[in-house]
């Protein structure tokens, strides 16, 4: 590995430290909400183990990154192709450093001539499509709302408050998964509504309203169990995989920890472990979405026949759904939270949904609009938005 592809790599590291901590600043003083640190299309192979011994300590790093490269690209082909690691194909080192967007250190050690290190490695996912096949664009999940329960002390939380299991769904890179998680930022009215009560509830009826508001299809329920054995002693988690408005089991297990230092990093396999389960059961087509949960469009009388107008024509019929993604600017939570409400207001608009969230940069909603587009497009400029197309959806912005 080149100097020069180090810096690089190692300035991508401090680059996603920097973002976890703006995304850690920007919620200080609240004990709600914690945005997702990365919401980027990256494939991300963590929990990478290397030992190596070079001539130098330089060295012993440098080979350590190369071989973390080598096993992640295996870990990854396995898992988007669902086939063992031994059938990957073998790719130089430079085939893989263009395809590799940074690598993390969960933890290292570095001698005078040996290097030992946990490792996580970013792949582009355009860089990495046409090594990866056509197998990546296979089996994927309807959009799933993330609901993650913790119970601690004997008592449940979800987004009522900040919890340790909430920040770890909220530090996991979903690129690389075949379920389609919608993953709420627990700030507005999210405690509210998305609550641990509302896990526990078959109520099918708020259930849709939530979904719909939600922008997602069905609903999943990690959960995990912490039982501590003393004050700052060893921890015991037991994890389920949760799915459906019934609680339906995927998987269970246990990890545990040495001590409370040592509880993100486990709750971080925990979420990469249910994760795996969910996508299993996609596979192994158990992860169906309850009938109940689907709204039937009601039945529209028939229309006597129109003139055939022409394919390219742009004109849409009036009434007819269409959804929008909408690109806004979020300085702060107060910011979004009044864009959506704003939206909301809007006639016509039957959902606004989060697609990503960026506090101090651009965040993408996804609006679902009952009538013309050109009529949403007047909507929108009457409540003092600039509207621009930008080829996949709308920006909007509001004079300073």
């Amino acid at each position: 590995m080149t100097p020069a592809r180090r810096i690089s790599l190692i300035a991508g590291s401090v680059a996603l430290l920097g973002l976890a901590g703006l995304a850690i600043a920007q919620i200080a003083g609240n004990d709600r909400g914690v945005p997702p640190i990365d919401s980027s299309a990256n494939y991300e192979v963590g929990n990478v183990a290397v030992d190596v011994s070079a001539k130098t300590a330089d060295q012993a790093r440098t080979f350590g990154w190369r071989l973390a490269q080598r096993r992640a690209w295996k870990t990854l082909w396995a898992k988007v192709n669902n086939q063992p690691e031994a059938n990957a194909p073998n790719l130089g080192d430079g085939a893989l450093d263009s395809m590799v967007a940074g690598i993390e250190v969960e933890d290292e050690q570095i001698g005078a001539h040996r290097y030992i290190a946990h490792l996580g490695v970013l792949f582009d996912r355009s860089r990495a499509a046409q090594a990866l096949g056509q197998a990546q664009a296979g089996v994927r999940s309807v959009p799933m709302l993330v609901i993650p329960v913790m119970w601690s002390g004997g008592a449940p939380q979800s987004f009522e408050h900040r919890t340790e299991w909430q920040k770890a769904w909220a530090r996991f890179r979903s690129g690389g998964s075949p379920i389609d998680y919608v993953r709420p930022v627990g700030t507005g009215l999210d405690p509210l509504v998305l609550n641990a009560a509302q896990a526990g509830r078959p109520g099918r009826g708020l259930w849709r309203n939530l979904l719909d508001q939600y922008g997602a299809s069905d609903v999943v329920m990690p959960t995990v169990q912490l039982v501590r054995q003393y004050p700052g002693g060893p921890v015991v988690a037991h994890f389920s995989a949760l799915h459906g408005p019934d609680g339906d089991v995927i998987a269970r297990f246990d990890l545990s920890a040495s001590d409370s230092d040592h509880l993100p990093r486990m709750l971080d396999e925990g979420v990469r472990r249910i994760d795996e389960a969910y996508g299993q059961a996609l596979r192994d087509g158990r992860l169906r979405t309850d009938s109940s949960l689907i709204v039937e469009p009601a039945a529209v009388p028939a229309l006597p026949e129109e003139p055939t107008v022409e394919a390219d024509s742009a004109i849409a019929l009036a009434g007819a759904p269409s959804t929008f993604l909408v690109q806004v600017d979020t300085p702060d939570d107060p910011a979004l939270v009044q864009i959506q409400a704003s939206l909301r207001a809007l006639p016509g608009v039957k959902a606004v949904a989060t697609d990503s969230v960026a506090l101090g940069g651009i965040s993408v909603l996804r609006v679902a609009y009952d009538g013309d587009p050109q009529v949403f497009r007047t909507a929108l400029a009457s409540a003092g938005y600039t509207v621009q197309d930008t080829g996949g959806g709308l920006r909007l912005t509001r004079p300073k």
